[in-house]
């Protein structure tokens, strides 16, 4: 059954995702995958175009979203599978979200710059369709750019380099996460909260990639089950290496609940992730 099930999918909702949903449906057919969810950022526009391309193909479509929450001080993101996408809820929370992201966006100009990159809203603006501007696309201005071409701080991203792989990704995780110079907080809402309301309007809530986001601290993942019980965990992952997908399987064994597969599959800004996990 591997590859034939990929339940964590990113279309152009998502403003790090590339693909229109169709698109992505067409894609997933051609790899010969039978199962498959679209799981954007905080956002649940994907959803109806996609199952309807998904039904001409005979391929089972899941309506999903991932969203950004926090536990104490760490950023997760938590999927929601079988969620009704017309519930207000979820349109509220991405309103919520976006609101703050387009706020910070021009101050992410002003930090890029004091890395010393020269960054402009107009060529910005050729990459986003809605003003917010993701650290993933500061990198794909940055790393294009001719007078950069030489720059040392831009070497690990470039072919050869040990930052090569996903590098628009990367760059992200290097200058604009959590606790790196360019970052701006948004204030999402908490893991109980969204876990609760995922169920609360009869969707499974399932936990994204945990080895990527509980690095060095699984064991939070036993305090998390205890605040709010998830219905699942997303062990088989293109983060995770056996070792980790063993780990979060027998965590899903301990606590009965489920385990799903998903590539966290981009496009552009993730090159080394293909569909299906």
């Amino acid at each position: 059954m591997k590859h034939q099930i990929d339940l964590h999918i990113h279309s152009k909702y998502s403003d790090d995702g590339e693909y229109e949903p169709e698109e992505l449906v067409e894609m997933c057919h051609q790899k010969g995958i039978k199962v498959m969810a679209i799981a954007d950022h905080n956002q649940v526009k994907a959803i109806k175009a996609a199952r309807k391309k998904a039904e001409e193909y005979g391929i089972r479509y899941i309506s999903a979203i991932e969203i950004d929450c926090t536990y104490k001080d760490i950023n997760l993101h938590v999927l929601g599978y079988n969620i009704p996408e017309d519930e207000p809820y979820f349109q509220t929370l991405n309103d919520k979200i976006y609101d703050q992201e387009l706020s910070l966006s021009n101050k992410k100009i002003e930090l890029t710059k004091k890395l010393g990159f020269n960054v402009t809203k107009e060529e910005l603006d050729q990459l986003s369709d809605n003003g917010v501007y993701t650290g993933e696309m500061f990198a794909e201005v940055i790393l294009n750019k001719e007078e950069y071409k030489d720059h040392p701080l831009l070497k690990p991203y470039r072919e050869g380099g040990d930052r090569s792989d996903n590098p628009y990704v990367n760059f992200y995780w290097d200058f604009y996460a959590k606790g790196k110079p360019c970052y701006t907080k948004v204030i999402y809402p908490s893991y109980k909260e969204i876990v609760q309301n995922i169920q609360k309007y009869g969707g499974e809530a399932v936990l994204a990639h945990p080895g990527e986001n509980l690095k060095g601290q699984y064991e939070t993942f036993d305090e998390m089950m205890q605040e709010a019980k998830l219905n699942g965990v997303e062990a088989y992952s293109s983060y995770h290496d056996q070792e980790t997908i063993e780990y979060f399987k027998n965590k899903a064994e301990e606590y009965n609940i489920s385990v799903t597969c998903g590539s966290d599959f981009h496009g552009k800004t993730k090159p080394s992730i293909s569909l299906g996990w």
